[in-house]
C-alpha cells in the first residue's frame, strides 16, 4: 500500500513519513499542492494524506481537481480548522475523512486503516468479519450457517458498523449517518436498534461481534 503525504510543516510531514513507514506503508511526501498533483499524475497511490493550508495549491482545490478528473483515490484531509461549516466543505470538496490538527498517530493510522479497507470493499461485493457474511449487492446477511434477516435501518446500521470495523463509532455518528439528524434530540433510537441487531446477530453465538464501548459508543469487531 501507497500513501502520498502532502504536508507543507516540515516536522509534521517528516514524523508521518516516519511512522507511516514504520507502520509497514510505501510513503512519499511533498509540500505543496502543485507538486503534489504531479506524483499523482506519475504514479498510483492507494491514500492520500492531505493538509488543507498548502503553498502552490491549497488542499481544497487540489482535492477538488482530482475528483474532475474522476480519480477516486482515499483522501484523508488534515487542517486545523475545526467548524462544522469547514468539515461541511472538506468533505463537499470530495475528502473521504477528516482529521482535526492536533491529532494523535494512532488515530491517523486507525482512519488510514479504515479508508484502505473501504476502498477494498468497494471492489468486493461481499464482506466477512469471522463467521458473519454480509453481502451488501443482495442486502443479505449470514453468520455460520444461518441466514439472517435484517430490516432496511437494521441493515443499513449493520453496514455503517462493518465498514467502519474496528473503530469507536459514537451514537450521534450513527444517528447522523443513518437519520441525518431526522429525530428528536436525546432519542435512543440507536440504542433500540443495536439491541435489535445483536438479537440477530450475536445471541445465538457464542463469539460477540457487536461491542459497547462505555462513554464512546459501538464497535463491530472480532474482540475487544
Amino acid at each position: 500500500m501507497r500513501i502520498l503525504i502532502v504536508e507543507d510543516e516540515k516536522n509534521l510531514q517528516q514524523l508521518l513519513k516516519k511512522r507511516l513507514t514504520q507502520s509497514g506503508y510505501g510513503v512519499d511526501a511533498v509540500a505543496d499542492g502543485l507538486e503534489a498533483e504531479l506524483y499523482l499524475e506519475a504514479a498510483p497511490y492507494d491514500l492520500v494524506v492531505l493538509d488543507w493550508m498548502l503553498p502552490g495549491l491549497d488542499g481544497i482545490s487540489l482535492l477538488k481537481r482530482l475528483r474532475q478528473k474522476k480519480q477516486n483515490i482515499p483522501v484523508l484531509l488534515l487542517t486545523a480548522k475545526d467548524s462544522i461549516e469547514n468539515r461541511v466543505e472538506g468533505l463537499d470538496a470530495g475528502a473521504d475523512d477528516y482529521l482535526v490538527k492536533p491529532f494523535a498517530f494512532d488515530e491517523l493510522l486507525a482512519r488510514i486503516r479504515v479508508l484502505m479497507r473501504r476502498q477494498t470493499n468497494i471492489r468486493f461485493d461481499t464482506v466477512a468479519v469471522a463467521d458473519l457474511t454480509v453481502n451488501f449487492s443482495t442486502r443479505t446477511v449470514a453468520r455460520g450457517n444461518k441466514n439472517i434477516v435484517l430490516s432496511s435501518k437494521e441493515f443499513s446500521i449493520l453496514e455503517y458498523l462493518i465498514r467502519n470495523q474496528g473503530i469507536v463509532l459514537s451514537r450521534e455518528k450513527i444517528e447522523q449517518h443513518i437519520w441525518n439528524y431526522d429525530f428528536e434530540s436525546g432519542s435512543n433510537v440507536v440504542n433500540v436498534y443495536i439491541r435489535y441487531l445483536r438479537k440477530k446477530i450475536d445471541d445465538d453465538f457464542e463469539q460477540k461481534l457487536i461491542h459497547t464501548v462505555r462513554g464512546a459508543g459501538y464497535v463491530l469487531q472480532e474482540s475487544i
